[in-house]
C-alpha cells in the first residue's frame, strides 16, 4: 500500500479511490435506501479481514478490527446517503438515478474512510480495537440515532469517536477544529392554523387562517430579537405556508412549515414552547386556532469534547505541519446526527476544505462536486488518527 499524499492520479492508490468514489457518486441512494453502498462496503471489509455487522440502524455497516491486546477502542464515522436532488453537474461519472445526487460529500466521505480501512488493515501499526462505522441517513431520519437505538455503542463501545466533513469556500485539504458547541441543533415544526372557510369576496363573514398565518409569520422574528440574548444564535425559518387552492375562496386551514436551529440546549427549549405560545395567542386574537406539532426526528447540538479535539487537532499538525489547520473556524448553523453520538461519548467532529476557488460551489447544490483533490489527505489523517489513538 503506498504513502499517502495530496490525490494526483500519480498512484495506483490514488486511482482506485478517485475512482470508488465515483463509483459512489453516479449511483446515488437516498436515505435507508443505501443497499447497494452498504453491499459494496461490507463486501471491502470482509475482504480486508474486518468483521462485518450489517442492518445496523436499517442499512448501515460496522466493520470492526482488532489488533493486538490493547484496551483502548476507537469509533471512525463516515456517510453513506445522497439527497433527492437532480445533478446539473454534467460530469461523466454524474448520477445515473433520475432525482437523487450525491450533494453533500457523503460518496467521499465513504471513500475516504474505506481508503483509511484498507491501509489500516494492512498495516496493522496500532494495538487496540478499530471500530468503523457508515451510517445510513445523516440527511434525514436521523441515521446515527437509529444506529444508536439498535445497539451501536452497547455493542461496539468506543472510548472516543470522530467524524469528518468536507466543507466547500475553505482551502482545499486544510482542517478545521473547534471545541465545545459546533453545529447547531435543527427541529422541525408545524403549525396548523384552522379558520373559517368562506367565499373570496366576502372576507366578514369567515376567518381567514392565511392572515393568521401572515401574522404569526411577523411576530416569530420578534422571539429571536427581542427573546433571544444578542450574543446567541438562533434561526427560526418558515420555509413553507400551504393554503387553499383558488383565488376567490379563503380556505378553512392553512399549514405553515418551521425550522429552528439554536448552538444551546436551553434556547432550544426557549424557542419551542415560545413558538407555540406566539402562535396559539396570535391565532386567537383574529379568532382561529393553532396547533404546534414538533417533529421527533429533531436533532440536537453537536458539542465538541475539548480533549479529543486538541488531540484531533494535534495529529493533524504532527503529521502535516501548522500550516495544514486552519487557525480559527466558527461554529456552524448546520446541523448534523452525529451530535448523537458525541452525546453518548467524547469525541470530535471536524472539517476538511473542499477547496475555495471558483466553481466550489455549497453543498446541496445540484451543481456541487467533492473534491478528489482530498480523498487522499482525508483517508490519510484518519490512518494517522487511528494509529495515534491505539498506541
Amino acid at each position: 500500500m503506498p504513502e499517502f499524499s495530496p490525490a494526483s492520479g500519480t498512484t495506483d492508490f490514488d486511482r482506485e479511490m478517485i475512482s470508488l468514489r465515483r463509483h459512489l457518486h453516479s449511483r446515488p441512494e437516498l436515505s435507508y435506501e443505501e443497499l447497494a453502498t452498504s453491499e459494496l462496503i461490507a463486501s471491502r471489509l470482509t475482504e480486508w479481514g474486518y468483521t462485518v455487522h450489517r442492518g445496523i440502524g436499517k442499512t448501515g455497516v460496522v466493520g470492526q478490527l482488532r489488533v493486538g491486546d490493547g484496551k483502548r477502542r476507537l469509533g471512525l464515522r463516515a456517510d453513506m446517503d445522497a439527497l433527492p436532488i437532480n445533478e446539473q453537474t454534467g460530469l461523466s461519472y454524474a448520477s445515473t438515478a433520475p432525482g437523487k445526487m450525491h450533494a453533500c460529500g457523503h460518496d467521499g466521505h465513504t471513500a475516504m474512510l474505506l481508503s483509511a480501512a484498507a491501509q489500516l488493515a494492512r498495516s496493522r501499526s496500532f494495538n487496540g480495537t478499530l471500530n468503523l462505522f457508515f451510517q445510513p441517513a445523516e440527511e434525514s431520519g436521523a441515521g446515527a440515532k437509529k444506529m444508536l437505538e439498535d445497539g451501536l455503542l452497547d455493542r461496539f463501545p468506543c472510548d472516543a469517536a470522530f467524524a469528518m466533513h468536507n466543507m466547500p469556500g475553505m482551502p482545499a485539504g486544510k482542517f478545521g477544529f473547534l471545541a465545545g458547541p459546533f453545529m447547531a441543533s435543527v427541529d422541525d415544526m408545524d403549525i396548523v392554523v384552522t379558520g373559517r372557510g368562506g367565499h373570496g369576496g366576502l372576507p366578514h363573514k369567515a376567518i381567514d387562517p392565511v392572515v393568521v398565518c401572515a401574522q404569526i409569520v411577523l411576530a416569530l422574528q420578534t422571539i429571536v430579537s427581542r427573546g433571544i440574548a444578542p450574543l446567541d444564535m438562533a434561526v427560526i425559518t418558515v420555509g413553507a405556508i400551504h393554503a387553499g387552492d383558488a383565488p376567490n375562496v379563503i380556505p378553512d386551514s392553512a399549514v405553515m412549515r418551521l425550522s429552528i436551529r439554536t448552538l444551546k440546549p436551553e434556547v432550544r427549549s426557549y424557542l419551542k414552547s415560545r413558538i407555540t405560545e406566539v402562535a396559539c395567542s396570535q391565532a386567537a386574537v383574529y379568532g382561529a386556532s393553532a396547533q404546534v406539532r414538533i417533529s421527533d426526528d429533531g436533532c440536537p447540538v453537536l458539542v465538541n469534547d475539548q480533549e479529543m479535539t486538541q488531540f484531533a487537532r494535534r495529529v493533524a499538525i504532527e503529521w502535516r505541519g501548522e500550516e495544514a489547520v486552519m487557525e480559527t473556524i466558527a461554529p456552524l448553523t448546520g446541523s448534523e446526527d452525529f451530535a448523537f453520538v458525541l452525546e453518548k461519548c467524547p469525541g470530535c467532529y471536524l472539517i476538511v476544505g473542499n477547496g475555495d476557488g471558483e466553481g466550489n460551489c455549497m453543498v446541496h447544490n445540484p451543481g456541487y462536486d467533492f473534491n478528489d483533490d482530498i480523498l487522499s489527505v482525508g483517508a490519510g489523517y484518519w490512518v494517522r488518527l487511528a494509529e495515534r489513538f491505539l498506541t
